[in-house]
């Protein structure tokens, strides 16, 4: 299957209308991902103040072609001590750039962007058990199903369970590279 042209870059100014979007309207993320109404003058301070990337959690603007497609996300996990963290990813489409595959390739390109710029030996994400566009999203990726964690989500008036993948470094570096845009 040919990969499709997906770019990850930091969020401009210009950008900034696709946050908005993604905190107002509930199907800007899509339904697995909206959880309510977000703080987005609280968004334009953390974008003032590091073009929301940080140590500890970032976010890049999802490009195909011309056009913003969306966004992904990371932020830092830790497994009991500090030093013992890993990634956790996430990615938010605008409906017209669903279910074509560019989801998967944003999240393998990020994915790829972590391994090559931090030390971490594992990335990790998760999703709503209904989620199958998702779930088949990220073992395309090269993700690897873990299991289900119960009631860990409230939206839509309940708690909802989650399916955890992740994928390792080595494990990672073991599938074939379609972080380059193919010609």
């Amino acid at each position: 299957m040919e990969i499709p042209d997906v770019v990850l870059r930091p969020v401009r100014a210009e950008d900034l209308w696709l946050l908005e979007r993604q905190a107002d309207e509930p199907d800007a993320g899509g339904v697995f991902n909206w959880s309510g109404f977000r703080d987005i003058a609280g968004t334009r301070r953390r974008f003032e103040d590091n073009r929301l990337i940080g140590p500890d959690a970032g976010c890049l603007i999802v490009q195909v072609a011309d056009a913003v497609a969306g966004t992904v996300v990371w932020s830092r996990l830790t497994y009991g001590m500090p030093a013992w963290s890993c990634w956790n990813i996430g990615i938010s489409l605008l409906g017209e750039f669903r279910g074509r595959g560019f989801g998967t390739a944003a999240q393998q390109r990020l994915t790829a962007y972590l391994f090559d710029t931090t030390p971490v030996e594992r990335v990790e994400a998760y999703t709503d058990v209904e989620n199958v566009a998702e779930q088949r999203a990220l073992e395309k990726a090269g993700f690897t199903r873990e299991g289900t964690i119960r009631s860990a989500q409230f939206r839509e008036g309940r708690w909802r369970s989650l399916q955890l993948y992740s994928v390792l470094r080595d494990e990672f570096k073991a599938i074939p590279d379609t972080s380059a845009p193919r010609t």
